[in-house]
């Protein structure tokens, strides 16, 4: 079972309106909206995304590394490790 499972439909939901805004900024193009507006939006939808991002990795965090860390063994050191690395993705992006 995935972290966001209890949830789906508000992380769908949320997943539509960075999409609305990503459409959004391809209208704006369309549209020759001046640069710093476009700009603006790309701000907007970036922030978010990292917003989607750190509340699915403390999710993640929560549950599937809480999870196995608990039992213990090879398994609670992958998902820690796969936590490190998401972490890692998250701060150079």
């Amino acid at each position: 079972m995935v972290s966001y499972s209890n949830h789906k439909d508000d992380v769908l939901k949320r997943l539509r309106r960075i999409e609305g805004q990503v459409r959004g900024l391809q209208r704006m193009v369309e549209e020759d909206t001046y640069c710093i507006d476009v700009l603006t939006q790309v701000s907007a939808t970036t922030r978010a995304l990292q917003s989607f991002a750190l509340q699915m990795l403390d999710e993640h965090m929560d549950t599937c590394v809480r999870t196995a860390v608990a039992e213990g063994g090879e398994e609670g050191d992958l998902k820690l490790k796969e936590a490190r690395d998401a972490i890692a993705r998250l701060v150079r992006s």
